[in-house]
């Protein structure tokens, strides 16, 4: 893969040449030190990608020549993170890791152990962030989709509406919780196939209430264990994400 990428939003569906913004072009030029002559990957986050040509090293408007464009091959899956909003920039490190695994959707809740409580303009400043944290992570890792961010969701309004999902599960610390393994082992055995969208729910720092879990599995979600040990909500969400994602690819 070369060495530097940069989003791009082209105006046209097959463009000739790229124009990058003010802060991709800083970027690519001021701190990635990209000079003319090198190969540049331009992506949209939407699985399309442009190979080019660094023409003009402007820090302001970078010029790039298309050699060719392709289109990335989609991942057979989709995951669905539903995050509780944890304290301190934890958020911003989950959105980060989501993205390099190649979750598809990333939906932050307030649950009723939630600390973090967003007013609407905050709650725009902090999603406006996240998408920025995706995007240093795609770049870093190649990912040419990147995750779609929804907007900051009260946990049992989501529960209750979520629909259209082969597999919902949810993280539980609680007694009885299963294996992923097993349930999707259950899941391949009653429909032949492995599940194409998954749901997965992750609760904040002192999990979801008996409340919630109780209203999780009224609307379908399945409680799974993360093992014998109690997680941070961030090394949950990774560990989580990871484990499915690597069972879904099997």
């Amino acid at each position: 893969m070369p060495d530097f990428r940069v989003h791009y939003l082209p105006p046209v569906a097959d463009p000739k040449e790229v124009i990058l913004s003010a802060d991709e072009s800083h970027h690519l030029v001021a701190v990635n030190r990209a000079a003319a002559g090198s190969t540049v990957v331009a992506f949209d986050g939407r699985g399309n990608e442009w190979i080019c040509e660094l023409l003009d090293a402007d820090k302001r408007a970078a010029r790039l020549k298309v050699r060719f464009a392709q289109k990335a091959k989609a991942i057979p899956f989709r995951i669905t993170l539903g995050q509780a909003l944890p304290l301190g920039g934890a958020m911003e490190s989950i959105v980060k890791k989501a993205t390099e695994i190649g979750v598809s959707v990333i939906v932050p809740l307030e649950s009723e152990r939630t600390q973090v409580h967003l007013d609407s303009d905050r709650s725009d400043r902090k999603i406006g962030k996240w998408q920025t944290s995706a995007l240093e992570a795609a770049k870093q890792c190649g990912n040419p989709w990147l995750p779609e961010i929804a907007p900051v969701t009260a946990a049992s309004a989501f529960m209750e509406s979520a629909k259209g999902y082969d597999l919902k599960l949810i993280a539980s610390l609680q007694p009885g919780a299963k294996s992923l393994k097993s349930v999707l082992s259950q899941y391949r055995s009653a429909h032949n196939k492995a599940p194409l969208s998954v749901l997965w729910l992750i609760g904040p720092e002192g999990d979801f209430t008996p409340a919630e879990m109780s209203q999780s599995r009224t609307s379908g979600f399945e409680p799974i264990t993360l093992g014998p040990l109690v997680l941070r909500c961030e090394t949950a969400a990774v560990y989580a994400l990871s484990v499915l994602s690597y069972e879904l690819s099997a």
